[in-house]
């Protein structure tokens, strides 16, 4: 698609934060009002539109995307996203180890439980680490004290947790991701720690790499948005 506009404004409204092509508010791909909490966040999404050239590109538009989400999707009935990130608290990546003599248990301890224990402390958790191929259900406490961290999340907050989480493997890292001060790089290494492992052994793909490097954008685009909401 071509560039249809020229102009690109914000202004706050009573509702919130809006941005303008040519002065026309823009819409949510639902079609309700694209309003959002933030100073910060429309400035974001302001300058998606801003920075495209003669032809649009959608997937460029990370912000935006994100934005109309949290309206469209998550505003309207936020306990489906409540109850997919749940479910990441039963296959946590950072929970489930190698076995206790492979080099890479240790590795997995030095780099995880760091991350583990700091979420643990501050949600009032306990998260089981599992070696092996055996499951076993977080108890019923962690999970409700897990669903009253997430039913208290405003729509935006939710869904970029819903896709730090997603992205990393992990409800921890997901939540790690949220705290002002979260180092966004270490996060995403620890996400990927098996992935490195197995490329430093064998080798690393091209195309792989690739898939890695669009999947860390994403996920660095998705802690910026928690952080202008």
């Amino acid at each position: 698609m071509k560039r249809f506009y020229k102009d690109v404004t914000t202004a706050r409204t009573e509702q919130g934060w809006i941005v303008s092509l040519d002065e026309r508010p823009l819409k949510t791909q639902g079609g309700q009002p694209q309003v959002v909490p933030s100073e910060a966040l429309v400035e974001r999404i302001a300058a998606e539109w801003r920075e495209q050239g003669e032809v649009i590109e959608p997937a460029s538009f990370r912000h935006r995307d994100m934005a109309d989400y949290a309206l469209d999707v998550v505003s309207a009935d936020s306990s489906e996203v409540v109850e997919k990130l749940l479910g990441y608290a039963e296959t946590d990546t950072l929970c489930f180890r190698s076995d206790p003599e492979d080099p890479l248990y240790r590795r997995q301890q030095e780099m995880w439980d760091p991350i583990l224990e700091t979420m643990e402390a501050r949600e009032g958790v306990k998260l089981h680490r599992i070696s092996g191929i055996l499951h076993r259900p977080q108890t019923a406490d962690t999970r409700e004290k897990l669903r009253a961290r997430l039913e208290a999340l405003d729509p935006f907050t939710l869904t970029a947790l819903e896709q730090t989480t997603s992205l990393s493997a992990s409800l921890c890292i997901g939540l790690e991701a949220l705290q002002e001060n979260a180092d966004a790089e270490a996060l995403w290494n620890a996400a990927n720690l098996e992935e490195d492992w197995q490329a430093d052994l064998w080798g690393r793909d091209e195309e792989a790499e690739e898939r890695r490097t669009r999947r860390k954008s994403d996920f660095l685009a998705a802690i910026a948005f928690a952080r202008a909401v």
